[in-house]
């Protein structure tokens, strides 16, 4: 069961990190940002993951059951799907403890943090490298533009700066190399010490002033960066506390109180429908007799997904005001708990059910079709080969 959920929390994981790899880069910070802000959303897709890890896991272990015709044998002893599902359940309640701690506490928090690292990446208060090739502007007084970055930024070649001070005067820097340095005295302002270079300044006369130089220090004041946001800018940055004192207080604004509600009732609707996770598994787990399709494995992932997506919708449309969240998220919720309570007792107390027997028909019958399909076409090819004159 852990290796189903690392195997699902990497796969939702992955479409993400590609895209922070590619908004750290065009941001020019440092690469290990990504794995911080991947281990920042890890809490929010875990939320996903445990339940699919859950299901999948007990899914798996009933259907090798059922496949090896071991569960025939527990069946024919006595033992039904209630007493095997003791210890499924009892797995499912601690992932269900989990699940509350990560939705309820851990999430927002971590989501919170996310946010930050994503303003402070933007803002270059993590240490955003300026651009090679581009011209980068500082304080609108100061151009900058680096040919090369060795070393992670900390060499320089061909450089050219283009400085204007208060009194309108202009200068034109080139330099072949140079290195940013902090200094001790005054952490707003750092030093870009040049090495063998030109300056030119303009000081509106018609003659400009051309001065060579071995090295030159270049002091660069650092642009204010505003602190970041306190928590609590969208509803699901709000611990479990947070959200009841927001969501039912009659002093809150009606669309505060109907975001808060909106996301208590999505969170807790995904918690709840853990419970229902085991009975699912053990209706989708057990092929037809003579069968070893795996339809259920497939069936079992849509299913979970396709819920969860209707209850993110539901909670966009309940945050918005325009459907009370009980029948946004809790009428999806009693459809597909009903769904699943039937697919159960077919499977469980109708002697020979099964909950997805038509749809197992439908699709073997199709894949059957489709090889016979291929057949005839290969077969054609290989008399249309034997046909052809010998070259």
């Amino acid at each position: 069961m852990l290796g189903v959920f690392a195997l699902a929390a990497s796969l939702l994981l992955l479409d993400k990190m590609l895209r922070l790899f590619d908004f750290v880069a065009v941001e020019g910070g440092p690469i290990y940002v990504v794995f911080k802000m991947l281990g920042a959303l890890i809490p929010e897709y875990a939320s996903l993951a445990i339940p699919l890890g859950c299901l999948l896991g007990i899914l798996l272990a009933f259907r090798k059951l059922a496949v090896s015709s071991e569960l025939d044998v527990l069946r024919a002893v006595g033992m039904g799907y209630g007493r095997l599902l003791r210890v499924p359940y009892f797995i499912t309640l601690v992932l269900v403890a989990v699940n509350v701690a990560l939705v309820f506490y851990i999430q927002p928090i971590s989501r919170y943090y996310y946010e930050q690292m994503e303003y402070e990446l933007r803002s270059g208060a993590l240490g955003a490298s300026i651009k090679v090739g581009e011209f980068t502007t500082l304080q609108d007084r100061m151009a900058l533009r680096i040919e090369e970055s060795e070393d992670e930024g900390r060499r320089l070649k061909g450089i050219f700066a283009r400085v204007a001070n208060e009194k309108g005067q202009v200068l034109s820097i080139s330099a072949r190399e140079g290195a940013f340095m902090a200094t001790s005295d005054s952490p707003d302002t750092i030093i870009l010490r040049l090495t063998d270079g030109t300056i030119v300044q303009d000081t509106g006369s018609r003659t400009p002033r051309v001065l060579s130089f071995t090295r030159h220090d270049l002091p660069i004041d650092l642009p204010r960066i505003e602190e970041f946001r306190e928590r609590g800018d969208a509803e699901r940055e709000y611990i479990l506390p947070e959200l009841l004192s927001i969501g039912w207080s009659d002093t809150e604004p009606i669309e505060a109180r109907a975001a808060s509600q909106a996301s208590f009732n999505f969170r807790l609707v995904e918690i709840v429908m853990m419970l229902l996770m085991p009975l699912l598994a053990v209706a989708l787990a057990i092929p037809p007799k003579r069968s070893t399709s795996a339809l259920g494995v497939f069936l079992s992932i849509i299913m979970v997904v396709s819920y969860h997506k209707v209850n993110q919708y539901g909670e966009d449309i309940a945050s918005l005001g325009r459907v009370d969240p009980i029948l946004a998220l809790w009428g999806p919720f009693v459809a597909f708990a009903a769904l699943i309570l039937w697919m159960y007792w077919r499977v469980a107390y109708v002697p020979g059910g099964q909950a997805i027997g038509a749809l197992e028909t439908a699709t073997t019958k199709a894949g059957k079709a489709i090889k016979k399909l291929f057949k005839r076409r290969h077969s054609r090819q290989i008399i249309a080969a034997e046909a052809a004159p010998a070259e």
